[in-house]
């Protein structure tokens, strides 16, 4: 896991907004929808479009992950607790 993965994690804990994300870690959009996009295809993360309203199917973070909202799975939750 890198640093910005732990980092974006830490955030994780409830389903936070992208806006918030970037606002709170004042990243580049660029950084933080790759960091997104990588905690996403290690199934550390979930998307959804609203609270309670999980995405399934094919997601690209990159593209839509701005309108999205995002929260730390359980296997995310043990690799950040891991370190």
């Amino acid at each position: 896991m890198t640093e910005d993965e732990f980092d974006l994690l830490d955030e994780l804990y409830f389903v936070q907004p992208y806006d918030y994300l970037q606002e709170t870690l004042n990243w580049s959009e660029d950084r933080l929808l790759d960091t997104l996009d990588s905690l996403y295809r290690k199934a550390f993360i979930k998307c959804l479009s609203a609270p309670d309203d999980e995405l399934f199917g094919a997601i690209n973070i990159l593209e839509n992950g701005k309108e999205m909202l995002f929260l730390a799975t359980k296997k995310g939750l043990m690799a950040h607790n891991a370190l």
